[in-house]
């Protein structure tokens, strides 16, 4: 007999992450990059890819933003995850860069916390130092 599927590995929609940084923040980068494996591994999504920005300027096109929309071309992605809105950049770029990843490419935009936008929350508002407790849907 054939085991049930939810006992069988089977891989979840692919996604990539976004993150805009200042040049000198590699350990919140390390920080970071592990929040949203660990955001992908929970909401079983499969994590392709994560493009890291590392320049203030005020252009929406930049190296690692064109990079990420040409991965989201790409026939099984799913799904841009962020921290949070401002990993988009400053309001008219974010704006730019939302229309982008929805229009042209046809992803979803996926936010770990904060902002109108979430699609998906993992943590509640909560104080700092206390443990995040994934949010559970009503079946679970």
């Amino acid at each position: 007999m054939e085991p049930l599927t939810e006992h069988r590995p089977v891989n979840g929609p692919l996604v990539y992450g976004f993150l805009r940084l200042a040049p000198t923040a590699t350990a919140r980068q390390a920080a970071l990059t592990d929040a949203l494996a660990e955001y992908c591994r929970s909401h079983e999504l499969v994590l392709g890819g994560l493009f890291i920005e590392r320049e203030s300027g005020t252009c929406p096109r930049t190296a690692a933003f064109t990079g990420l929309l040409d991965a989201l071309a790409l026939p099984d992605a799913y799904a841009v995850v962020l921290p949070a809105a401002s990993h988009l950049g400053p309001r008219p770029i974010a704006a730019e860069r939302k229309r982008q990843i929805a229009g042209a490419a046809g992803a979803r935009l996926l936010l770990m916390r904060g902002g109108k936008a979430a699609r998906h929350r993992t943590m509640p508002s909560r104080e700092r130092g206390s443990c995040p407790e994934p949010v559970q849907d009503a079946e679970t």
